[in-house]
């Protein structure tokens, strides 16, 4: 049953459905998605349009709102908006190390998790929309893996949308992960360069702290290692926004005199354990390269392969002489799932993934080539998460969709710029700009 709550100028409703774990199999075994469904409070008894906003990811769940803040205010404006939690994330058949035992072994944990990519989401959108707009086509916002996700639908049912709106998340059609991320350490590593031109008092900084964990061997309060490289893994912060700034603050709070000398302070160990854990959003770790799987080649734990191709993120190597300390950003490793607890359970399954040689396309270029559903695409110039390259290809691959290509944001920018960006996707995808 529906439950339905007010917020500050919003009415809240629960909605929840079930559809098949295989969507090839519609007889087989079944998961629960969770969605919550919200209009402005002076909208509640119209008729409007509905928006269904795929989150970022893979593995994040849709955000909690209170009242109508930013994006979300902007589009309440004019619809009805679906906040859906993809497949295994907050309240849709969460997929965890508690979870996943339920399954069976690493080997039928691989198997469940090879369902939770871009395709089975568009799945189960489709399935979903019939009960929630009695089968008028709907309005699709995707903001990075939402975006992918948004392409895969342009791709697998277009005839479900009306538009398609996306935000920093138009993905390559056929690059591998390995091409993926070798496009992405120079990114990286450009961005870790400003943030120093920013902050030139963090180089210091960055390779004390990477020496001492170098030196010693650092468990946060969690149960997480902090080696070197998970240090390094903060980089991840440099894409937002505030990203640079908040990265600067934890180091600056770095090290505390004890009896016993210096040591990192319980103030950075607190802060970093959040950072990094993935207790929250495991299946980021666990299906983060699969994303990039569309053939017969093994993901192979890709991005810890092609890091060895960038020496200079060596931080070993680095601290020998007197360069700077690389930090790296949204790249999974193996080590993860050792330092990790949240995840140390499920490095077997983790390996299965890695290893998986069956991927099927996410991405039809023929129809996307043949696109009729009014699209638009913000592209953030440099965006540390998705290249702007691979972007641009895609978006001139894709029949009418049409492209801002802007430096004023991070790759959070749907957030930042909240109403202004929705606006210009709005009036791009209408032909008003």
């Amino acid at each position: 049953m529906s439950v339905s709550y007010r917020q500050p100028g919003v009415v809240l409703t629960d909605r929840r459905f079930t559809v098949p774990l295989d969507h090839a199999d519609p007889g087989g075994e079944t998961i629960e998605l969770y969605a919550r469904e919200a209009v402005a409070s002076d909208k509640a008894d119209q008729e409007l349009p509905w928006l269904i906003y795929l989150q970022g990811g893979p593995g994040g769940k849709a955000d909690r709102f209170v009242g109508r803040p930013g994006w979300f205010g902007r589009a309440l404006q004019e619809y009805r908006v679906l906040l859906l939690d993809q497949r295994g994330t907050g309240a849709s058949t969460p997929a965890s190390r508690q979870t996943l035992p339920l399954r069976g072994g690493p080997a039928e944990q691989a198997d469940y998790l090879a369902h939770f990519r871009a395709d089975a989401i568009v799945r189960d959108c489709e399935a979903i929309r019939p009960r929630v707009t009695g089968g008028a086509p709907w309005t699709v916002l995707g903001q990075s893996f939402g975006g992918f996700c948004t392409v895969a639908y342009l791709s697998l049912a277009p005839e479900g949308l009306s538009a398609a709106l996306i935000t920093g998340g138009l993905p390559s059609l056929d690059a591998h992960a390995d091409d993926v991320y070798r496009a992405a350490y120079p990114r990286i590593e450009r961005k870790v360069v400003a943030h120093y031109a920013r902050y030139p008092q963090d180089i210091e900084r960055a390779r004390r702290i990477a020496d001492h964990l170098l030196t010693h061997d650092v468990v946060l309060p969690n149960g997480y290692r902090l080696t070197v490289e998970a240090f390094q893994s903060l980089g991840i912060m440099l894409g937002s926004g505030e990203g640079s700034h908040r990265l600067h603050f934890l180091l600056e709070d770095a090290f505390v005199r004890t009896p016993n000398g210096h040591e990192l302070s319980d103030t950075f160990q607190e802060q970093a354990q959040g950072l990094l854990s993935y207790a929250g959003r495991p299946l980021y770790a666990l299906v983060h390269e699969a994303i990039y799987g569309q053939d017969a080649r093994p993901t192979a734990w890709s991005a810890e392969r092609v890091r060895a191709e960038f020496p200079r993120f060596d931080a070993a190597k680095t601290l020998v002489g007197d360069e700077p300390l690389l930090f790296t950003g949204e790249t999974i490793h193996p080590w993860m799932f050792d330092c990790d607890p949240a995840l140390r359970p499920l490095r077997e399954t983790a390996e299965l993934l890695a290893a998986r040689t069956d991927w099927t396309p996410l991405y039809d270029p023929a129809r996307l080539a043949a696109n009729e559903v009014p699209a638009a695409a913000v592209v953030y110039h440099d965006d540390m998460y998705v290249d702007t390259a691979h972007a641009l290809t895609t978006a001139r691959a894709i029949r009418g969709l049409r492209t801002w290509v802007t430096d004023e944001f991070e790759h959070d920018g749907v957030r930042t710029g909240g109403p202004r960006v929705l606006d210009r996707l709005f009036a791009l995808a209408r032909d008003e700009a």
